[in-house]
């Protein structure tokens, strides 16, 4: 009998992680991107494998924050004023998410759904010839505020009441933490549940594997149409040619609507564009990955340097670097970090890319209403990478009709239709 016929469109993290578990599973696979994989939004990322991530970017407070973050051309969060339907439809979508109810409902599934991750990216490590860098240190969530260190310690006792692994530490038990570098923070939360990766050798490497097991991935091919019929995709058609398959996949990243679209599917998704660069410590080593929280940069030391990155900017696809930005990420360093000597990075060195966020800071997973062979997987903000095991395990999941691992009705695609 022969395989099924399984088609990812895109071929970001997720893409690469549902090319996985579907292949464990039995089919025959193909990944099709619009790119060449060199700029895969996961290989910028910080890293973070985030069970702490279980409060959705459309939360109490981040309305009032927006407004007032829209003024400061280095702010960490910017939504650029416009009048773009898609981006005024996200907008009053995400306002109305953005209360306590909202938050409540949403943190047990987020935290399980990165637990579960968490529990595969173990398993991968131990069983699978596939190297990540993967470490159990946990993160710190700094603070030199003494108001953002109350508010993140009311969070620090709901992770607490959710069963998840946190200290609270002053500003002597941080710097306890840290020998090689001098600390200037008031205090830290240590959410020892989290842990991160190398997400550049861990793209790489999957991509090898994939390729390996015969999997076809085919790059700098753009959809241009989907052939739909009696609720069925019969086929995608690309710049290239025209690709027949059983089941589809959509992921997309930050391409998700445009994809959606093309399929008669109405998903709203804005990109949430981000900045990171690297940096070669020396004996001045970080040792422990870090969330500056008053600034809302990430810090992650990977592959023997640090990685820098932060700024969320909603705002249509483009392709310029807003040195404004950068120098707000670089400026924060050695607010945190007294003494720690980073040069201003040049625009060469500066990777960006574009989150896939959705209005009420949830992922999209399942199966459409609309289409019976398409399942789709995407929308995941700035946890890909920390969520993208456990949804490429539940497309599989999903493709061979068995349970998922949890519940994913929250996350259904068809929610804002």
């Amino acid at each position: 009998m022969a395989k099924q016929k399984v088609i990812i469109i895109g071929a970001g993290v997720t893409g690469l992680f549902s090319a996985y578990y579907l292949l464990h599973e039995g089919y025959e696979v193909t990944l099709i991107d619009k790119g060449n994989l060199k700029d895969n939004c996961s290989l910028g990322n910080a890293g973070m494998i985030v069970p702490s991530h279980f409060i959705p970017l459309a939360a109490p407070g981040m309305i009032s924050k927006g407004i007032k973050w829209m003024f400061n051309s280095r702010s960490p969060f910017y939504v650029k004023p416009s009048l773009n339907p898609e981006l005024l439809r996200w907008g009053i979508q995400f306002w109305k998410h953005a209360n306590t109810k909202h938050v409540a409902t949403s943190a047990e599934p987020l935290r399980d759904f990165h637990l579960l991750s968490k529990g595969l990216y173990n398993s991968l490590a131990s069983e699978s010839a596939i190297e990540f860098g993967l470490q159990h240190k946990g993160i710190l969530m700094l603070y030199k505020n003494a108001e953002i260190g109350k508010e993140e310690v009311h969070v620090a006792q709901q992770a607490k009441d959710l069963g998840l692994n946190v200290d609270i530490l002053n500003s002597a038990q941080v710097q306890e933490l840290e020998p090689h570098v001098e600390l200037d923070v008031a205090g830290a939360v240590h959410y020892q549940c989290d842990s991160h990766l190398y997400p550049n050798q861990l793209v790489q490497n999957m991509i090898k594997y994939l390729k390996e097991k015969d999997v076809s991935i085919i790059t700098n091919s753009a959809i241009t149409s989907i052939d739909i019929k009696n609720n069925r995709i019969n086929a995608v058609h690309t710049t290239l040619q025209k690709y027949e398959a059983d089941l589809f996949v959509l992921t997309g990243g930050a391409w998700l609507p445009e994809l959606a679209k093309k399929a008669g599917l109405p998903i709203p998704l804005m990109p949430g564009k981000g900045y990171s660069f690297m940096h070669q410590p020396g004996e001045r080593q970080i040792i422990h990955p870090a969330l500056l929280l008053e600034a809302k940069v990430a810090v992650t030391p990977m592959n023997s340097q640090v990685r820098f990155g932060g700024t969320m900017e909603i705002a249509p696809v483009n392709n310029k670097i807003n040195m404004k930005r950068v120098e707000g990420i670089w400026n924060a360093i050695p607010q945190y970090y007294r003494n720690y000597k980073v040069a201003m990075p040049q625009p060469d060195e500066i990777w960006y890319g574009f989150r896939p966020c959705s209005p009420d800071g949830l992922p999209y997973l399942g199966y459409t209403n609309k289409i019976e062979n398409l399942i789709v997987a995407g929308g995941h903000g700035m946890m890909g990478v920390s969520l993208a095991p456990a949804t490429g395990k539940m497309v599989a999941q999903l493709a061979s009709g068995q349970q998922t691992l949890m519940d994913i009705s929250l996350f259904s695609p068809d929610r804002f239709a």
